[in-house]
């Protein structure tokens, strides 16, 4: 459905996105990951046809940003991250308003408006004039408003952006329910959200595609870097010189316990849990626990982007 080739664009002095190369399969809900800057709004409006890419290709559902943004505009319904609403109007008003624009047959457009209404749950403030709606509301009408056409791609910049911890559930839960009817592309720099809406994650920093995949997916690229917590009785200089000598180790730190028992917390290339646990019995440490650390996409994330000072 969509096809992204070395897309890169370029501004005075910068680049906001360089050599980003991606595909999204039909049905498919995927989250553009990253930093506030770091380039996932400027591909976003690169697919929505609001800007053409300085170098690069893009194509969603068959037809090109540069030779046939008329009809991609077709194709698709588009959130941006302040929604594009009309505050003197009503919610019905604005929603039959873009619907006419978006070429809705007139005969459908009452059909089409109910539709929209019904799955943004915003059938009870539709006679309520925008100006007057909460946050959450205003989200929600401007994902009525990109979908009132029944588009067969949805383009969502940060749409959880503001909301309260319940309207993010009820965001969420409304994405949801668009997948398989709909492809839909969400930007979000809000780890835990993009897990539990996105079939697949694109992570990107400093305006390169860096990785993609899903959170499994991802996790097992870095399977080989693994953080391991143990807790022993005792443990000696001369044992702790040890655990570093074993090929591997790349971090350390030890830690006493109010219990009085002491934590170890080991970074390892590679599984070395047999070793250190050989190690600390032979040493007499009295082991009492070991548990590999799951990386989780934060994880995963924070190991993936470049440090402040790396920028």
């Amino acid at each position: 459905m969509i096809i992204a080739e070395k897309l890169t664009k370029t501004y005075p002095g910068r680049k906001a996105i360089e050599n980003v190369s991606f595909t999204i399969r039909a049905g498919e809900i995927v989250g553009l990951l990253g930093l506030n800057g770091a380039g996932k709004s400027t591909i976003l409006k690169i697919l929505g046809c609001f800007l053409l890419p300085s170098s690069g290709k893009a194509q969603v559902g068959g037809f090109s940003v540069d030779e046939n943004p008329q009809a991609i505009r077709s194709l698709i319904g588009y959130l941006p991250d302040h929604p594009p609403l009309y505050d003197e109007m009503t919610v019905e008003s604005y929603l039959r308003y873009v619907a006419k624009l978006k070429n809705v047959p007139r005969l459908d457009i009452d059909k089409k408006v109910s539709q929209a209404l019904d799955v943004t749950n915003t059938e009870k403030v539709r006679a309520v004039t925008l100006s007057e709606l909460s946050h959450g509301f205003r989200q929600r009408v401007g994902i009525a408003q990109a979908i009132v056409h029944e588009p067969k791609v949805i383009i969502l910049d940060e749409p959880i952006n503001g909301l309260d911890p319940v309207q993010i559930v009820e965001m969420r839960d409304l994405i949801v329910s668009l997948r398989g009817k709909h492809t839909v592309v969400l930007s979000s720099h809000i780890l835990s959200e993009i897990t539990k809406t996105c079939d697949r994650i694109l992570i990107v920093d400093q305006g390169q595609l860096i990785a993609e995949g899903s959170e499994e997916e991802l996790s097992k690229k870095l399977a080989q870097q693994q953080k391991i917590a143990i807790e022993v009785e005792s443990f000696s200089p001369e044992l702790e010189t040890k655990l570093k000598s074993l090929s591997g180790i790349s971090k350390l730190q030890v830690q006493k316990n109010g219990s009085n028992t002491i934590k170890i917390h080991l970074e390892s290339n590679g599984d070395l849990r047999k070793q250190i646990s050989q190690t600390l019995v032979e040493g007499q440490a009295g082991l009492l626990a070991m548990n590999r650390l799951e990386a989780g996409l934060e994880g995963v994330f924070l190991k993936l982007i470049k440090p402040v000072e790396e920028r």
